[in-house]
């Protein structure tokens, strides 16, 4: 309990600094959509904290560390790639809290100061999973990391496959609405898979004691990607920027689970 309790505050430190450091450059350039690659980056950064301060070892280590390094990196670096291309221009999200902190008359910079704590606290609370594998110290993998890491496998995948054919189709189709490959079957496959991947985490951290609490986890994440910050604002600058085309695929596409199209 001890050891849970000084690698949540540590992984706190970490977060909310770094959170504070992206804060200061964002200010400076006017540009606060920086937090979404640093959030990401993060997850690995607090996983190998908890490697190092925790009990793991052996072959857990690599249980531990190598699928959210590869899963952070990877997010990390295509949402950093996105962000700057499109310099100085921010994502809609952050254009629409830069307008609600106007109008309710609030600072934007203590706005978004907050907004990036918040995103620090994200981390750790997320990061569960990681947690409860750090402070198992036995060396041999169950059946319930084994399924993990497959199931983790498969969002991996199934997610990094989704934003490549994002990324090509806009370049070959720029303002056309991608309906090809995953995105035949769901209208956010990239999200989908993400859920995946956190179903993933969690069978994992089911292997070490305590880890059935981190359930909360997947759960959050759907949650935020159904009702928050994913699905709902994604389909709303869909249908402003590509109107009845967009539509029309919303009435023949899934809108999260793949499934066959209509008509």
């Amino acid at each position: 309990m001890m050891m849970g309790l000084k690698l949540v505050f540590f992984a706190l430190v970490l977060n909310l600094g770094l959170m504070a450091l992206c804060f200061v450059f964002a200010k400076r350039k006017n540009f606060y959509s920086a937090v979404d690659a640093l959030w990401a980056f993060c997850m690995p950064l607090t996983a190998a904290l908890y490697g190092l301060l925790g009990e793991v070892s052996g072959v857990r280590w690599a249980v531990l560390l190598l699928p959210p390094l590869f899963w952070g990196g990877r997010l990390g670096l295509h949402l950093a790639s996105r962000l700057w291309a499109h310099f100085p221009q921010e994502d809609g999200r952050y254009v629409r809290l830069r307008e609600e902190y106007l109008a309710e008359g609030r600072s934007v910079e203590r706005g978004f100061f907050r907004f990036y704590l918040y995103q620090g606290i994200s981390v750790v609370l997320l990061s569960a999973p990681f947690l409860a594998m750090a402070c198992n110290s036995s060396a041999e993998l169950g059946v319930f990391e084994r399924m993990g890491a497959m199931i983790w496998g498969v969002g991996f995948l199934g997610e990094a496959i989704a934003d490549l054919q994002m990324k090509r189709f806009r370049r070959q189709n720029p303002g056309k609405t991608c309906d090809v490959g995953l995105w035949r079957y769901s209208r956010h496959p990239n999200y989908f898979f993400e859920s995946v991947l956190w179903w993933g985490y969690f069978l994992m951290a089911v292997g070490s004691p305590g880890g059935w609490i981190t359930i909360y986890c997947p759960l959050l994440m759907l949650f935020l990607l159904l009702r928050v910050t994913g699905v709902p604002f994604a389909e709303a600058q869909s249908l402003k920027s590509r109107g009845e085309e967009f539509r029309a695929y919303q009435r023949r596409t899934s809108v999260f689970v793949p499934w066959f199209p209509r008509g």
